[in-house]
């Protein structure tokens, strides 16, 4: 008698329990449906929620328990009015928020494809249309803001809203990359390529009416919504390029960054094959050689970029870079001084040039003082320090044009300072001193 009464008792707990949550839940229900919810239905909404919380241990009230929990977010914004500010959207819309939501929206269209019973996948479909242009707005503030790491986990947020909105995962990536959150960004960048993402689409623009600026719509239907709700206009098309050797370029020098040279020189590789006459792709397959220690496959690479684009002054100098760390200071001299004819503003080119030139006065002094005071000696001295002399006037033009482009450059102010004092330019070196 004493284990029925017991099991009677369970089972009538279980009975006031079940009907408890379909209480919570269709009081949920009752406060979602409203257009205009108040601050009083927050309220409610909230403590609700608390209630039920315990209660929901049953697969669907688990899934429609995170579903309204996930949605607070959105009818806090709802209280807030028609039009909240982009500091409301980010302070409620935060990244763990958008990722909550992305989870219980995902889980609840799974669930009632499952189930057959459609109770809120029209809903959930018409509210991504609806928010992905918001919460991209957060993203791109928070990307004003330099606030990187968060702005690449809402719009990553945003693409497990809708994975056929595959950009979306190229921009976290991007974000990422700018927030130095290297690693998050290769599993994006890596998933991209799994998914054969090239990012060729057509781009379709509208300008904020508020804001004067142009924003992006993943459809023409979703740009429509806001041009018909009177806050966009100027819509206009654009078709993109393909984002494929970036991505590929991207995830190499991550790599490189991590010490994987081998791997890197395998994704730049197959980011060559599919566009093999990008000198940018080209100068980042010759800096990983240079990072590897093999000077000469960098130097073929930067001549088989120099031959697309010969008038490339950043290639030339780069040349002279390479030629310089080689210590082969002929071809160094060579290729700094194309650049400069190509552009005699170039600032490092001029830097460099002086730097390397330079190079030749250990030399110099170095013999100098090996010297004995025999009178052959002195005639190789009187030849040396002429020689010595003349090396520095030929510096001279290129650290004053490096200081006129740059006068705020300490090096070359103090390098600059050397060579007057050298070549005992005492009035110009008190009126350089006097500007450091």
């Amino acid at each position: 008698m004493r284990i029925k009464h017991m099991l009677l008792a369970t089972a009538v707990l279980v009975s006031v329990s079940s009907f408890a949550q379909k209480d919570e839940l269709k009081k949920l229900k009752r406060i979602y449906d409203k257009d205009e919810p108040s601050a009083n239905d927050l309220t409610e909404y909230k403590a609700t929620l608390d209630k039920l919380a315990p209660l929901a241990t049953e697969e669907g009230d688990k899934v429609y328990y995170n579903f309204y929990k996930a949605n607070k977010a959105g009818l806090e914004i709802a209280v807030l009015g028609k039009t909240p500010s982009p500091a409301d959207l980010a302070r409620i819309f935060d990244p763990q928020a958008v990722a909550q939501l992305a989870s219980a929206y995902a889980a609840t269209l799974e669930y009632e494809k499952k189930t057959g019973k459609k109770v809120f996948t029209d809903d959930i479909n018409e509210d991504i249309n609806m928010m992905k242009p918001l919460l991209v707005n957060v993203a791109v503030s928070l990307g004003d803001a330099k606030k990187y790491k968060e702005a690449s986990d809402v719009i990553y947020a945003v693409y497990l809203l809708d994975k056929k909105d595959q950009d979306k995962l190229f921009y976290a990536a991007s974000y990422a990359v700018q927030g130095q959150d290297l690693s998050k960004a290769l599993n994006y960048y890596t998933e991209l390529k799994n998914l054969n993402y090239s990012g060729e689409s057509t781009i379709y623009w509208a300008t904020n009416k508020e804001t004067k600026k142009e924003e992006t719509f993943s459809t023409k239907a979703e740009r429509e919504i806001f041009i018909k709700g009177g806050t966009h206009e100027k819509p206009r098309d654009e078709r993109s390029q393909s984002r494929k050797a970036e991505i590929y370029k991207n995830t190499a020098l991550i790599l490189v960054e991590n010490g994987k040279l081998d791997e890197a020189k395998a994704a730049i590789a197959e980011a060559r094959k599919i566009n093999p006459n990008d000198s940018a792709l080209i100068l980042t397959e010759a800096d990983l050689y240079l990072k590897a220690n093999d000077p000469e496959t960098y130097k073929r690479l930067i001549n088989e970029a120099l031959e697309n684009d010969p008038t490339n002054v950043d290639l030339v100098y780069n040349l002279g870079v390479v030629s310089g760390n080689a210590n082969k200071i002929e071809d160094a001299e060579k290729y700094y001084k194309k650049a400069l004819e190509l552009n005699p503003n170039y600032f490092n080119a001029n830097l460099n040039l002086a730097e390397l030139k330079l190079r030749a006065d250990e030399k110099f002094v170095n013999e100098m003082n090996k010297l004995g005071t025999s009178e052959k000696d002195n005639k190789r001295y009187e030849v040396i320090k002429a020689e010595r002399e003349k090396n520095f006037k030929a510096i001279l033009p290129y650290l004053e044009k490096a200081v006129e482009l740059d006068p705020n450059h300490t090096g070359a102010k103090k390098t600059l300072l050397s060579v007057y004092g050298a070549l005992e330019m005492t009035d110009k070196a008190k009126a350089l001193k006097a500007k450091m």
